[in-house]
């Protein structure tokens, strides 16, 4: 039988009956071979002078590194002329990116962090890209701030791409979760993981544990239930896991179950969490609903939060559907 690559699997996808428009099929094709790209990059290395710091900082006030601003041009170049697009939105830009003049706009909106997880490239961990896509408000044809600012719910599509020993797209667009592996010889993604699910039940966990004094009270309980294991209340041992790459997280709770925890905590009580709801919570969250887990920010489903602002910070608590439950309610019995 041959293999499903995935133009392939998208050009199916599309001819059944209204499951996947055209123009949403080439975008993720091209963001696929922007992916490919930053894949080759992060894999060089120091052999191509790509590790270390860039000497910049981005909107949030963080030090970028060499590769955040690589794979952030390479998305921005590789997406700009294809027409499917209205504007681009990054992590990593404090504003919208505008299709220059020369090409045609499109339908949707690209929004993507170019490289999560990037304090751990210079010691060769597992890093990321995470995207989302929304349709543009009908009739916009210069969409500002205000036109991304649209609830994790109106996404179209969602995915990320992990660059580990191998280099993994795992996407949605409503219909499940599937994930194509990098095939360096041919150049192309090839499925290989179908209709992936989230186990509903788990014994592990992902935080940063060195943070737990700054914790709420209710992911304080939650978190030392686990740690007592076999003779605490949950009646049972958990392993901790802590990669400090969203991407490396959520993929392995994908592929065995877990939950990932970002927390609010107390050392900026202005802001609601580390992570960024339109570029890391809502395109996570799509994903892992979509393969029959549960996304929370410990108080409602993050998909269903409405966006204030372009940059938008979120607590996180994703994964698993019984442990997410779990926390989430701990945190509604402590209101």
């Amino acid at each position: 039988m041959s293999r499903i690559t995935l133009s392939r699997f998208l050009i199916e996808q599309q001819r059944k009956a209204g499951t996947l428009p055209p123009e949403l099929r080439l975008l993720i094709e091209t963001v696929g071979r922007a992916c490919k790209a930053i894949s080759y990059s992060v894999n060089k290395g120091a052999l191509a002078d790509v590790l270390g710091e860039a000497g910049t900082g981005n909107v949030q006030g963080e030090a970028q590194k060499k590769l955040d601003v690589i794979a952030n041009d390479f998305l921005l170049d590789a997406n700009e002329w294809g027409g499917s697009l209205a504007a681009m939105a990054s992590e990593e830009m404090e504003l919208p990116y505008h299709i220059p003049g020369e090409y045609p706009k499109g339908e949707y909106l690209l929004m993507f962090d170019p490289l999560d997880g990037s304090s751990n490239i210079d010691v060769n961990i597992s890093v990321g890209t995470i995207f989302s896509i929304l349709r543009s408000p009908e009739g916009v044809t210069q969409p500002t701030e205000a036109d991304f600012l649209q609830p994790g719910t109106h996404q179209v599509a969602a995915g990320y791409t992990v660059y580990g020993p191998q280099t993994m797209l795992v996407l949605t667009f409503g219909s499940g979760v599937h994930g194509f592996t990098l095939d360096r010889e041919h150049g192309s993604f090839v499925l290989t993981h179908p209709d992936m699910k989230v186990p509903e039940r788990t014994a592990e966990f992902a935080i940063n544990m060195s943070n737990m004094r700054h914790w709420e009270a209710p992911v304080r309980r939650y978190v030392d239930e686990m740690l007592a294991g076999a003779t605490g209340p949950r009646g049972r041992d958990f392993n901790m896991r802590w990669v400090a790459s969203m991407v490396a997280e959520v993929h392995r709770i994908i592929t065995r179950g877990g939950i990932f925890m970002y927390p609010k905590d107390a050392r900026d009580p202005s802001k609601a969490g580390k992570l960024r709801l339109m570029y890391e919570g809502n395109p996570m969250a799509f994903i892992i609903e979509q393969a029959g887990g549960v996304a929370t920010n410990g108080h409602q489903r993050i998909m269903d939060i409405q966006p204030t602002k372009l940059h938008e910070r979120v607590a996180v608590f994703l994964g698993s559907k019984e442990e997410v439950e779990l926390v989430t309610r701990y945190h509604a019995e402590q209101q």
